[in-house]
């Protein structure tokens, strides 16, 4: 298939959680497609039959949609399952070309004649006209002599001697193609022109290009795109890192911030703002421009560029986007759970990838009362999921219970300054600035300044050292309500005072 037209493929494996490096991948292929007016790909490479799960399937396409990949907008999904017969076929032919030839070594023979099966396969089989059976591979005749060039755009021409390459299973004793030939026969057959994908790959590449020339076709263009690691500059890993995009999006990041920070890992955009609309990604996104180096991914900047985006939206919007974390009922982002009994190289440690329920019941909730603090929680959170702690107290029956915070704060004169207050808070007009007021002549009365004053008062009403501003959020809880836990709060010290 050649159509003179940019195509790119983006090939994951159903076989768990979708890695934020599968996600930079994903976007880096997609603006190459965008930037030539050619072709995106989804083909999920889905012939573990044993660890694939349909709902990982779907758990790729939902992602790739919130990154703005949408369905409709690619080929696809195309199932590599689906063309075992044309893998079996390619094999076939480089057999009947002698360009491969089966073998029947077993590791523990490869072992007893080498000393460590683990150094490469010696050839033993090369020369014996084998045909297949019961317990053959088949395995590419690679050229003894020569170098393969490897064409890369990230990396420039790396090279690797044919004599350091050994045969190399290309289908095994059942007839199944192994990655290396389904890869190459699937990008061959749908005209990929261009393979981006992560830099662990590109030991694959010679022996990919090798196959190419064997099947009688010129190589796609390489383009190896650095390796993620994390703050010990570790090449992240699903079993120590927190690398599921599922995570990412269960805890509250936007999707435009996600993608605008993807984008830097190897890659930035012209002038000194690292934070600038998709739109000035697209237009000036180059693969020769991608750095080769290792690119840090740091989930404190991420979290920095989140919150950035939080503040960026409009009040109304910022009230849609809490909407999952707040509502039980409310559309939550779609995600799989990780499995129950995760293989090697599934799942990722603690990963969390659906919006857990509110702590309080769906009738205690008021959007209205909601959309009147909005304002003043959307500068204070990072992550969305931060919004169920600031105005928790909004809607549960009881502030939440915190002893550390009780125990910081509700000591000294707290007794006293919180039944002053109380009591002055009934005949005050209840606005935030004349509560304010009211505080800080309390305050005075026992030598407190506003910020000892008002901790104790925060901790009886919203249960919590820090949040919201005090004042405006005992003005939207309400006279009633604020004074019942104030009352509350000074019978308990008082029994912890002169217990019975």
């Amino acid at each position: 298939m050649s159509t003179g037209r940019v195509r790119v493929r983006f090939a994951p494996s159903p076989t768990g959680i979708f890695h934020v490096g599968g996600a930079r991948s994903a976007l880096f292929n997609w603006l190459v497609a965008k930037g030539a007016g050619g072709d995106f790909v989804l083909r999920v490479e889905d012939t573990d039959a044993s660890r694939n799960r349909p709902e990982w399937t779907e758990g790729i396409i939902s992602a790739l949609d919130w990154l703005g990949i949408s369905p409709g907008g690619y080929e696809g999904p195309v199932f590599q399952s689906e063309r075992a017969g044309r893998h079996a076929e390619a094999a076939a032919g480089l057999f009947a070309a002698g360009r491969a030839y089966y073998c029947g070594c077993t590791r523990d023979e490869l072992a007893a004649r080498t000393g460590n099966a683990q150094h490469g396969y010696d050839g033993f089989c090369r020369e014996r006209g084998l045909g297949p059976g019961p317990g053959r591979a088949l395995r590419f005749r690679t050229p003894d002599k020569g170098t393969t060039v490897v064409l890369d755009v990230i990396r420039g021409t790396p090279e690797f001697p044919n004599d350091t390459i050994e045969d190399f299973v290309i289908a095994r004793a059942d007839g199944s193609a192994v990655f290396l030939l389904a890869n190459v026969v699937d990008d061959l057959d749908m005209g990929i022109t261009h393979v981006v994908r992560g830099e662990e790959h590109l030991s694959n590449t010679p022996k990919q290009q090798l196959l190419w020339a064997a099947l009688g076709t010129p190589p796609p263009v390489w383009a190896h795109v650095p390796v993620i690691v994390n703050e010990k500059r570790q090449k992240l890993s699903k079993r120590r890192d927190k690398v599921a995009l599922e995570s990412y999006r269960a805890e509250g990041y936007l999707a435009a911030a996600m993608r605008n920070y993807l984008m830097l890992l190897g890659w930035a955009p012209p002038g000194d703002e690292e934070i600038v609309p998709f739109a000035t990604i697209e237009a000036s996104f180059r693969l020769e421009d991608v750095k080769p180096s290792p690119a840090f991914f740091d989930e404190k900047k991420l979290r920095a560029f989140n919150g950035e985006y939080i503040r960026a939206l409009s009040v109304d919007g910022f009230v849609a986007a809490c909407e999952p974390w707040l509502v039980p009922a409310a559309d939550v982002p779609a995600a799989v759970d990780a499995p129950a009994a995760a293989g090697p190289g599934d799942g990722a440690a603690g990963v969390t990838t659906t919006v857990p329920a509110p702590p309080w019941s769906p009738e205690r909730f008021s959007a209205e009362v909601f959309a009147t603090v909005a304002p003043l929680a959307q500068s204070r959170v990072a992550v969305l999921s931060e919004i169920v702690p600031m105005v928790d107290f909004l809607f549960l029956p009881e502030a939440p219970t915190d002893e550390a915070a009780r125990a910081k704060t509700m000591k000294g004169p707290a007794l006293d300054l919180l039944t002053e207050a109380a009591e002055a808070y009934e005949k005050v007009a209840w606005d935030h600035d004349v509560l304010r007021e009211t505080l800080i002549e309390v305050g005075e009365r026992h030598g407190l300044k506003l910020g000892k004053a008002q901790a104790p008062v925060r901790v009886a009403v919203t249960g919590r050292t820090v949040g919201l501003p005090l004042f405006e959020s005992l003005e939207i809880l309400g006279r009633e309500e604020t004074l019942r836990r104030l009352r509350a709060a000074v019978e308990r010290l008082g029994t912890a005072a002169n217990p019975a």
